[in-house]
């Protein structure tokens, strides 16, 4: 009995060592000593050129499957089978991110992108991307980083997600089950070279640019989204910049910045899509039609759109409704007909502000502050999850990890980049300390970042080189009983957080950056 009692120690024994080593190995800093802090200012207005490009990072769904029992989910147990159209004796499949895991696509609504602007004021030259992504996280920016040509003369480079809920995973917590990475290498691979190929085609397409910058404010009032965690708390509506060629006067694209969870289809959609930014770029860039009428002419070009304060959680929730703007009809329930409208609805807001408050500058400047941080990792599930091999978190300091706050000043505007899902009130005011909280505190995130910005225009660009998940006010921090505002439920967002310290030392990594642009 003895004997075998210590075998069963031995065994136990080299689990744990076999457990400790893989953990070890996946919390390895995949870019020792990587850091920038970068920091460019130029005051003087000048000459800017822009280029613009896009390339499609879509999937090419081979492989399909039945699903037994309808429920949208790929469970062998259920009955579910798949279709090997390639004969290689396995799934091929490509989970789609952001609602659950065990889904796979059946096929693509329309393309994802990487879409790119590349921008110089003939002192510096910056690359700002935009990702159809549920994430993207600061590793691989690093390795997209490292592989733009020298010869571009590319001083920073920005990559934001638009977080749509409705493409491949391209983070690892999506996949056919919670212990299975849902990232396809090969695809990620394709990624990264789509990525590094668009930027070489906007460096190449550059032209003498003009910029045109215009608002409209009155989209945080419009019922296109719904805040369903208190206080309640939206951004500031939509902000734009078109870049016009300053030879003919045509639009080279369009940066549209909106705060809106894209995932209008919810949680029952097999097609890969961006959601609603597809229907936003295709109306500013080809025009807005209802049927087959062209209701609005679209301004051509290439439109980025880049998502902004998601946290909170704004989300065009499925308990409210989406009209047209041309034939009236609501749209409630999760469909392309609802993504369409939302589309619609943001684009002819856009294309009106443009043309009746857009600001046309015909010299401007770049301005760059620039800092890798290190925020605390301090949430069970993630530690687990980059411990397991899910996500690559890395951990370059003790339990903690490696991102990046930057500014960018562009003529009279400041881009913010943001690497998560920041609360609206952070940036906008309104940080509550409830009864309920877990800690008896008061708001510690103030005042709002918007006070401190001095630009005429601002830009929030969320889930900008990284993917941290939520940027939580401290002060309404809360994981048990009682709930905040002593409600019957708990609240959503703590479990896809860093942790209770992500809120205060983001918001204080953002005013530094502000502060020192200045």
């Amino acid at each position: 009995m003895k004997k075998v009692l210590k075998v069963l120690g031995l065994f136990a024994l080299l689990a744990i060592m076999a457990m400790a080593t893989l953990f070890i190995y996946n919390w390895r800093d995949r870019h020792p000593d990587y850091a920038i802090d970068l920091k460019r200012v130029n005051p003087d207005q000048m000459p800017i050129q822009a280029g613009f490009a896009k390339k499609a990072i879509t999937p090419t769904i081979v492989d399909t499957w039945n699903d037994a029992n309808g429920d949208n989910k790929y469970n062998e147990g259920d009955g579910d089978t798949y279709n090997d159209n390639n004969d290689n004796g396995e799934f091929d499949a490509f989970w789609i991110a952001g609602m659950s895991n065990a889904k796979p696509a059946q096929g693509v609504h329309d393309d994802v992108w990487s879409r790119v602007m590349v921008l110089d004021d003939g002192k510096s030259r910056i690359a700002m991307i935009s990702m159809d992504a549920i994430g993207f996280l600061h590793g691989d920016v690093i390795d997209v980083r490292n592989r733009i040509p020298e010869e571009l003369g590319i001083d920073y480079t920005l990559i934001s997600a638009t977080h749509t809920h409705e493409s491949n995973d391209l983070v690892g917590i999506w996949g056919k089950n919670m212990f299975t990475s849902g990232v396809n290498p090969d695809l990620m691979e394709y990624v990264k070279a789509q990525t590094v190929a668009a930027v070489i085609e906007a460096a190449k397409n550059l032209r003498p640019a003009k910029l045109v910058f215009a608002e409209d404010r009155s989209g945080k009032d419009a019922p296109l989204m719904k805040d369903t965690r208190k206080p309640i708390v939206k951004a500031t509506g939509i902000h734009l910049m078109q870049v016009l060629d300053a030879e003919n006067h045509t639009t080279l694209g369009t940066l549209i910045n909106w705060s809106n969870h894209p995932e209008t289809l919810w949680s029952q959609n097999l097609l890969i899509s961006s959601d609603f930014p597809h229907f936003v770029r295709e109306a500013v860039e080809n025009g807005i039609y209802s049927g087959t009428t062209k209701m609005e002419d679209g301004l051509g070009g290439i439109a980025i759109y880049f998502s902004g304060a998601l946290g909170g959680l704004m989300a065009p929730h499925p308990t409210i409704s989406i009209p047209d703007p041309y034939t009236g009809i609501e749209y409630s329930e999760p469909s392309f007909e609802k993504a369409k409208a939302l589309g619609d609805q943001i684009a002819l807001m856009s294309l009106k502000a443009l043309k009746k408050h857009g600001d046309t500058l015909s010299t401007s400047n770049i301005s760059v502050r620039a800092k890798t941080v290190f925020p605390e990792l301090d949430n069970t599930k993630f530690i687990i999850a980059s411990g397991i091999g899910l996500i690559k978190l890395g951990v370059p300091e003790y339990f903690k990890t490696r991102t990046e706050i930057a500014a960018i000043r562009i003529g009279p505007a400041l881009f913010l980049s943001i690497p998560g899902e920041i609360y609206p009130e952070i940036i906008f005011g309104g940080v509550e300390a409830p009864e309920g909280r877990e800690f008896d505190i008061g708001p510690v995130e103030v005042p709002p970042i918007e006070t401190l910005i001095k630009d005429r225009y601002t830009f929030y660009l969320g889930l900008s080189n990284d993917g941290i998940g939520y940027i939580i006010p401290k002060s309404e921090w809360d994981t048990g009983k009682p709930y905040l505002y002593n409600d019957e439920r708990d609240t959503y967002g703590e479990e896809n957080s860093l942790g209770p310290e992500t809120g205060p030392f983001i918001y204080r990594a953002l005013v530094y950056v502000i502060e020192d642009l200045e």
